[in-house]
């Protein structure tokens, strides 16, 4: 794995006493041939690794643009009986920069996320996924392998598109805004699509990770690495993640927001096709723009705690 023009690494005293982040930095440094132990030329991803280690159950949450695992800084102490691993997508958060727009791709992205998944040996996964979460988690599940390590998933505000489908008008205003930026105030776009006023505090933990623009090369070019036509580079990818979705019998579940222009609509596609969304609690949830975590956390976390206890393992699960 090769970067036109290197990486940068955030420094720690960016994250220094941050609003109800009080949790312990976990890292993996990726390979193209798997996890190893030094980082000096490898892109370290940081992790949080909460919860019971030794509970069998295991909840993946995956943030999406242009947030980072605080998204999740509710959820964690809601779910302490299960072993939480919440993710900083590479270019996110407490994880590695590329410099370079064009050393992000989608399939890089989701090899990423793969590759860690296997270096900590993840099984009987809960995944809880939103907006690029689940264009990276959704495509993970209907991939053979490494689909066989989720037990359920749960999306809130997300898909899996191929471009052979309209996306929303909201969506081609957001990718035509970051197309035209040379930097990105983050913490005010999160602002912009929560409904609840945040604290200044909490809008200063989602500039953290940005020193300055250089730091946001990923931040930037992830609207465009949404496939939006047929021809796109990874449309292919994520029509052959759904074959494998359109018979996925697991339990599957969807909690959408009732504000959300950009995903309004997508969840009654995932329920249609995905055989484990029968039947399955679906729920919307009320006064939560796109950014439902920091909304509606606890809302959330009850759905999902109901959602895993109704539906529980079976014996065999564990690989």
């Amino acid at each position: 794995m090769s970067f036109n023009t290197g990486i940068l690494r955030t420094p720690d005293s960016a994250f220094i006493d941050l609003l109800d982040y009080p949790f312990e930095p976990n890292y993996i440094y990726l390979s193209n041939s798997g996890c190893i132990g030094d980082g000096e030329t490898k892109l370290r991803l940081h992790y949080l690794d909460e919860g019971d280690k030794n509970s069998r159950e295991t909840i993946l949450l995956l943030h999406g643009e242009p947030s980072w695992s605080y998204l999740y800084r509710h959820f964690i102490p809601l779910l302490k009986e299960y072993r939480i691993i919440a993710m900083d997508l590479i270019g996110f958060g407490k994880s590695d920069k590329p410099v370079n727009k064009a050393d992000y791709t989608y399939q890089r992205h989701v090899d990423w996320i793969k590759e860690a998944i296997e270096c900590l040996n993840l099984n009987n996964i809960t995944l809880f996924c939103q907006d690029w979460g689940s264009l990276i988690g959704l495509q993970l599940v209907g991939t053979n392998g490494i689909g066989n390590r989720f037990a359920r998933v749960v999306v809130g505000n997300g898909g899996l598109p191929t471009g052979d489908q309209q996306v929303s008008d909201a969506f081609f205003r957001w990718q035509q805004f970051a197309s035209e930026q040379t930097k990105m105030d983050v913490g005010s776009i999160i602002q912009r699509a929560v409904l609840r006023e945040m604290k200044p505090a909490e809008i200063a933990a989602y500039n953290a990770p940005f020193p300055d623009e250089k730091f946001q090369a990923g931040a930037l070019v992830f609207p465009q690495l949404v496939p939006t036509t047929p021809d796109d580079p990874s449309s292919q990818y994520n029509r052959d993640a759904w074959e494998n979705l359109q018979t996925f019998d697991k339990p599957f579940l969807t909690l959408f927001s009732d504000s959300d222009p950009i995903t309004a609509g997508a969840e009654k596609f995932l329920q249609m096709l995905i055989p484990g969304a029968k039947n399955q609690a679906h729920a919307t949830i009320i006064h939560a723009g796109h950014f439902l975590q920091e909304d509606k956390p606890h809302d959330i976390v009850q759905h999902l705690v109901k959602f895993i206890n109704d539906n529980p393992l079976p014996n065999y699960s564990k690989l």
